[in-house]
């Protein structure tokens, strides 16, 4: 065992001579290191299988540990292995033989892979509720015992402000699109929305302590009235990361053991796509440009919360942004901020609503006009109107898939032949995971040939399963693409509406004129390696009778 890992001059310059020399590939950290665990006779290990003793863990000060980059592993004989990337820096070493009797091991480990595992097995914020655990000045006790200026000072803490941006600065770079804040009688769980799913963020496990001055700091940050606790409030905050800028939208509802926060994190600079980078099918992408240059309209996007609508009308706004058009958009909130697009924010308390701004927006001389949501009767009678009149209308709408937006908009109160006579298109949409490129494997499973026995559009196609490696958090996803279903108004589907046909009937009649489903769009990505069977029928399991089970 080496005990003294400062490097000499002359192991320095060994070192610098090897690598010239070519003696050790010095292309990657990890080259390095596991020349240096050869070298020294020292350990090295990747981190990807490692469960840290969580009660030896806890011996160390996580302030220590996430300076230095430190993580103990595991105690064998009287001698501790501790993972480090850093051999030649003793500091934190002699930090942790001053806290413990047993003799250290070093063990060399990627960088990378060590600031992840510290993060995963000590929690966000772990050095900051640290210090707190240990300033006795500093409490929190629980909102029922505690009056408002204790409450205000405690948010005001350094601690807790740094705490709180901590968990804000790493959701937004892990792309994370919703921050819940939960209370729970004996925990407070963190969990962030990535691409889709929520997944719980690892926390220190005194974090319950300071669930109050927590949540008390997130309303000083939106603007809310930290002394009431029985009612919902809604507030935002608009912060810059790096060069980024982010609108977070604030919801905060009593829940039974405490107030839940809820932050969804709108990138306000995030670039535009366009349509090639929607990933359309040919037939799909066709029909949506044929529809774009139409002089009026209305073109409908639907699906549920989180499926990308919004996105697809931005994408369709910046084809046609021109000098010679007037663009105009009312929304709320508005997520994207277009350049030579006007763009009005809904405020239901100052009773600026959807249609009350639409009425005004039609005095505007638009072309185009961008509603967020048909949300009421009022709202989609102005939208029809403002089509009838030579404007072109985008919006969305929440049904299942296509055809539903015709009946949808009839039952609203908007009667069958406006609608007939203003929808031009609709477009229903939802977000499937991508497989992560670095670690997909192809899937041979006895449920994958039967699938492919079942779905001809799957025959003689290589299908592809996730796996999990730490470009993509063992998730085996990064990021999400859109499936689509596009319904043009024919004749036919025109002639169906005016008579009080159903839903089912419009939806046979759009597959008979060539609409491919939701599934159908889905195969297309899974015969071009983009997701798999499982995604594809996770989101789009209305469309179809195909029976599959979802890998475990």
């Amino acid at each position: 065992m080496v005990e003294s890992h400062q490097l000499s001059p002359m192991d320095a310059e060994a070192l610098a001579r090897a690598i010239l020399a070519g003696e050790v590939r010095a292309d990657t950290e990890e080259e390095v290191l596991r020349w240096l665990a050869d070298e020294y006779g020292l350990g090295f290990a990747t981190l990807e299988n490692i469960d840290p003793d969580r009660a030896l863990l806890a011996k160390f000060s996580a302030r220590v540990l996430l300076k230095e980059e430190l993580l103990p592993l595991r105690e064998v004989d009287g001698t501790l292995e501790v993972a480090v990337s850093r051999l030649f820096r003793t500091p934190g070493l002699d930090s942790l033989r001053s806290s413990t009797t047993l003799k250290l091991q070093p063990v060399l480990a990627p960088s990378e892979a060590l600031q992840r595992e510290i993060k995963k097995h000590l929690g966000v914020g772990a050095d900051t509720l640290n210090l707190l655990e240990q300033d006795d000045s500093f409490q929190v006790v629980s909102d029922d015992r505690q009056d408002d200026g204790d409450l205000d000072k405690a948010a005001e803490d350094a601690s807790i402000i740094r705490f709180v941006n901590q968990v804000l600065s790493d959701a937004i770079s892990l792309r994370a699109s919703d921050i819940h804040v939960e209370p729970f009688e004996h925990e407070l769980r963190i969990r962030y929305r990535i691409d889709g799913l929520l997944q719980e963020v690892p926390v220190p496990g005194q974090i319950k302590r300071f669930q109050p001055a927590i949540v008390s700091r997130i309303k000083i940050l939106s603007n809310l009235n930290i002394a009431e606790k029985r009612v919902p409030q809604d507030g935002r905050i608009k912060i810059r990361v790096k060069g980024t800028d982010v609108d977070i939208r604030v919801s905060v509802i009593p829940m039974l053991h405490g107030e839940a926060t809820v932050m969804r994190l709108l990138r306000q600079d995030s670039g535009m796509i366009g349509l090639n980078g929607l990933g359309m099918a040919e037939r799909e992408r066709a029909l949506f440009e044929k529809v774009l240059e139409m002089p009026h309209g209305i073109a409908l996007v639907t699906g549920p919360t989180g499926s990308g609508k919004t996105t697809t009308l931005y994408s369709a706004l910046h084809q046609i942004n021109d000098s010679i058009r007037k663009i105009i958009t009312i929304e709320d909130p508005v997520e994207y901020q277009l350049k030579g697009i006007n763009q009005i924010q809904v405020a239901e308390k100052a009773g600026l609503t959807f249609a009350r701004g639409l009425r005004a927006i039609l005095r505007h001389d638009p072309d185009v006009v961008l509603i967020g949501e048909i949300r009421d009767q009022e709202t989609a009678q102005i939208a029809v109107q403002a089509s009838l009149t030579g404007h072109m209308v985008f919006s969305t709408l929440h049904t299942n898939d296509a055809p539903g937006a015709l009946t949808r908009l009839v039952d609203m109160g908007v009667e069958p032949y406006l609608v007939a006579s203003s929808l031009e298109a609709v477009i229903a949409q939802r977000l499937v995971r991508t497989l992560c490129a670095e670690c997909k494997e192809e899937d041979v499973s006895p449920r994958i040939k039967a699938l492919r026995d079942r779905v001809e559009a799957l025959r003689d196609t290589t299908i592809y399963r996730f796996v999990g490696c730490k470009a993509c958090r063992m998730t085996g996803y990064t990021g999400r693409r859109p499936v689509f279903e596009l319904m043009t108004m024919s004749p036919k589907i025109r002639e169906v509406l005016l008579r009080g046909g159903s839903s089912g009937e419009i939806k046979d009649l759009a597959r008979k004129e060539g609409m491919p489903n939701l599934i159908e769009d889905g195969w297309r990505l899974v015969r071009m390696g983009i997701t798999t069977p499982a995604e594809v029928l996770r989101v789009s399991k209305d469309e179809g009778d195909v029976a599959f089970a979802a890998p475990a």
